[in-house]
């Protein structure tokens, strides 16, 4: 494909156009839709071409669009999905029945947006950022490539604002509402909601499982003003733990269409609010959309999902585990699994955090449970100091943590990696959280994944 200003395609390969898309990562976070919206137009708009279902919320968003994607695969649709950060490669953002873009797409699609952001770049407007891009070409991809029947679609940060909303679903998802991201969405439980909330369309039906008193009054004023139905975990829908059985957390739904039992195999107690409120979404499209969606698919889709990074075993022996937990929901909920779903003697936590979080909140939850703290920094922007978490943690040991506990600093990932290794025991645990940024490089090592990426 050629530049149109130059007569050549001025990126050649797949890593030129990689190279070329994070370039623009100076372009920082821009909340708003008026690039985005500039460029489709520009483009055809090949996202009004495709049926959607977005996903915003806090915590949980990865795991409801893998349930989401399992299941309506299983079912014998044609799934586009699109998510953020990726754990390996670049490529994983974009993938239709579970298989990342071809590289060779990709370049094609970056050489056809290149002329445009470089124009757009020359205007009032400013260059688009680093993910505007990124949606651009899952648009292209999903719109004039690839046509799957309905493209699963998470959000990057917030929802009102989020370049993601350009689009009009079929359905929404709000998994749930908590601290993160306070510097762009706002410090209290209702401005972030009020951002979540940005995602309900008129006329289109919204699924929630968020808890919080202040936040369901924001979802329920901001439905009834755009005509939709809320279905509202607690009170449209249920669900309740059934155990765990043969490794697998047992889950009785119970909806306004039908009930169903399910099995999952993702750990962790939050992992049956997603698959409760992926299960109400896919209702939703049964009931109104006609989606063929037979309880043993449902039951097969569910049961056979898998997450990169959550609650993931991916070293045997010592034992480590990987978990993206890096707010204070988060780690609340790794604090809540790791003795349900594992037995061990002791606990050593490696965490790395972004400067941008909720620290002091993350520790009090995760604190009362660790033997070994090491502390690192991610290899990415904007790392957090590890001395500075050091002094965080230290300040809350005499309130929340065990009275034996060690801290040890270690800035390089690497070799806090083989520390964490060199002094876990057969009969103890080792995990590996925080900042996706630091899960992917750890998970790339362990696997023996040379060719791992990472990004946002």
């Amino acid at each position: 494909m050629e530049d149109m200003t130059t007569g050549t395609a001025p990126l050649s390969t797949y890593a030129e156009a990689v190279d070329w898309i994070k370039s623009l990562i100076p372009f920082g976070i821009r909340p708003g839709l008026e690039r985005i919206t500039l460029l489709m137009e520009q483009l055809g708009n090949p996202h009004r071409r495709l049926k959607f279902i977005h996903v915003a919320g806090t915590n949980g968003k990865g795991s409801t669009c893998a349930f989401l994607t399992s299941v309506l695969l299983q079912s014998g649709y044609s799934v586009g999905t699109f998510t953020s950060p990726y754990i390996t490669k670049f490529t994983n953002r974009f993938q239709v029945n579970g298989e990342d873009i071809p590289e060779e797409t990709l370049t094609e699609l970056a050489n056809l947006l290149h002329p445009l952001v470089e124009e757009m770049a020359r205007t009032e407007h400013g260059s688009p950022t680093m993910f505007e891009v990124i949606t651009a070409v899952a648009l292209l991809y999903f719109g004039t490539k690839a046509y799957p029947d309905i493209v699963v679609w998470e959000t990057g940060l917030g929802g009102r604002l989020d370049v993601t909303n350009l689009v009009t679903p079929v359905v929404s998802v709000i998994t749930n509402v908590g601290h993160d991201h306070t510097d762009i969405l706002g410090d209290t439980l209702e401005l972030i909601a009020r951002e979540k909330a940005g995602i309900i369309k008129p006329g289109v039906p919204v699924v929630s499982s968020v808890t919080q008193p202040e936040v369901i009054a924001v979802l329920r004023e901001k439905a009834a003003t755009s005509s939709s139905t809320l279905y509202l975990a607690g009170e449209d829908f249920h669900y309740e733990s059934g155990g765990i059985e043969d490794g697998l957390q047992q889950i009785s739904f119970k909806g306004p269409f039908r009930n169903l039992d399910l099995s999952i195999a993702l750990k962790g107690e939050h992992q049956l609010s997603n698959a409760a409120g992926a299960m109400m979404a896919l209702e939703v499209l049964r009931q109104y959309m006609a989606f063929m969606l037979e309880d043993e698919d449902l039951q097969a889709g569910f049961r056979n999902t898998s997450w990169a990074g959550r609650l993931e075993q991916v070293h045997a022996s010592p034992r480590i585990i990987v978990d993206g937990a890096h707010n204070p929901e988060g780690a609340e909920s790794l604090a809540a699994s790791l003795p349900k779903f594992y037995k061990y003697h002791k606990l050593n936590l490696l965490m790395g955090m972004l400067a941008n979080k909720h620290h002091e909140s993350y520790f009090k939850h995760i604190l009362p449970i660790v033997d070994t703290l090491i502390l690192t920094e991610p290899d990415f922007r904007n790392p957090m100091d590890a001395e500075e978490l050091k002094a965080i943690a230290e300040r809350l040991r005499e309130k929340y943590a065990k009275t034996d506990l060690a801290i040890i600093v270690e800035r390089d990932w690497g070799k806090a990696l083989q520390l964490l290794k060199s002094i876990t025991a057969d009969d103890d645990l080792a995990v590996v959280s925080g900042t996706l940024y630091l899960i992917s490089d750890v998970r790339g090592t362990l696997l023996q994944q040379p060719d791992s990426e990472k990004g946002w």
